[in-house]
């Protein structure tokens, strides 16, 4: 892994925003948690002060026929946010169209029964851990998918 750190996840939403957080290696996402937009904003500097960050994916969430709506509007201003709280951290726009289906799935296949919930702040933070883990996977180790 190169020394500038970790890889977060940001699932974003005008409420909640899930976080996922990669291993040191950068293998794997592991979930942080769901918080406020301010309270992830300080969530992630916490981690940037911790282990650093070097990158930030982000969900990016088109419509379904992949045009712009509301919410990229939103996003693109918290990723303004983010730009300033966190100067030189990159910040990796992904596709997130139908991840939070794919997220209730994984959540409701889980073996253990805590793992069935599919409480709203548990998809949120599955979500940012999908988003980071295919990122993983597709860009920064190919070699192991």
């Amino acid at each position: 892994m190169s020394p500038a750190g970790r890889h977060v996840g940001v699932d974003y939403g005008t409420k909640r925003v899930g976080l996922a957080m990669s291993d040191p290696l950068g293998l794997f996402a592991q979930p942080v948690g769901t918080f406020s937009p301010t309270e992830a904003l300080e969530r992630l500097d916490g981690i940037r002060q911790e282990s650093g960050i070097k990158s930030i994916v982000i969900g990016w969430p088109l419509e379904e026929n992949g045009s712009h709506g509301r919410m990229v509007k939103l996003v693109a201003e918290y990723i303004r946010r983010l730009q300033k709280r966190l100067p030189g951290v990159e910040i990796v726009r992904r596709d997130e169209r139908f991840s939070s289906e794919r997220a209730k799935e994984l959540i409701r296949t889980g073996e253990r029964p805590s793992m069935r919930s599919t409480g709203r702040s548990r998809i949120d933070t599955a979500v940012a851990g999908l988003l980071l883990q295919e990122y993983l996977d597709e860009v920064i180790h190919p070699e192991n998918a």
